[in-house]
Parts: structure tokens; C-alpha cells; sequence
């Protein structure tokens, strides 16, 4: 979240951006790693935001994957790297953040 405070706070008062948020809160969703459909596992995230004095849950959802530490969060129906946050291009990512098929007994 540091970078993306960093780059909310070089950015002019006269943008079309909108402003950053007042706070901002970060909760795991989920206490035990999930296998994607790859076999890696990764933990659930949520970015609750506040303006005024209400907060506004999931403003931004992703998954971290703790080996590795890469960072995705959710643009529309696609995971993307967390990079986009700060405005870099980045192509969506498949089966990334998406659990895995069951295994049949």
C-alpha cells in the first residue's frame, strides 16, 4: 500500500483521477491458503477504503501468493498484476486468484 499511497500523493490537486482515499484498511479474507489451478497457493485480499467517516469495503480484492510474493488484484472479471494500481500496463493473468478443481475420491 505504500506505493500506492506515494503515487496518490505526487498527483496534482487538478486531476481527473479521483481523489485518494482519507485511509485505508487491508484484511485477508480467508485464514488457510486456497491451490489455484496451478497448484500454487495463495490468501485472499481486501482494501477497505474511507473518504469521510463511513469506510467502503472491497474497494480493491486480489490474492497474494506467499511463495513468491506476487500480488494480483481483480480488474472487472480478470486478475491483473497488483503493477496496475500504480498505472503500469499489465495483461490479465489466467487461473491466477481462481480456486482449482477438486479432486474426485
Amino acid at each position: 500500500m505504500k506505493p500506492l499511497a506515494e503515487k496518490e500523493k505526487d498527483a496534482g490537486r487538478f486531476t481527473r483521477a479521483r481523489m485518494p482515499p482519507r485511509e485505508r484498511r487491508v484484511r485477508v479474507t480467508q485464514a488457510t491458503t486456497t491451490a489455484d489451478k496451478h497448484g500454487g497457493g495463495y490468501l485472499p485480499f481486501a482494501i477497505d477504503v474511507r473518504w469521510g467517516d463511513e469506510w467502503h469495503q472491497n474497494d480493491i480484492v486480489g490474492c497474494a501468493y506467499l511463495k513468491t510474493g506476487a500480488l494480483f488484484v481483480k480488474r472487472g472479471d480478470e486478475y491483473r498484476p497488483a503493477s496496475v494500481l500504480l498505472g503500469k500496463s499489465a495483461e490479465a493473468v489466467a487461473g491466477v486468484c481462481t480456486p482449482g478443481a477438486k479432486e474426485r475420491a
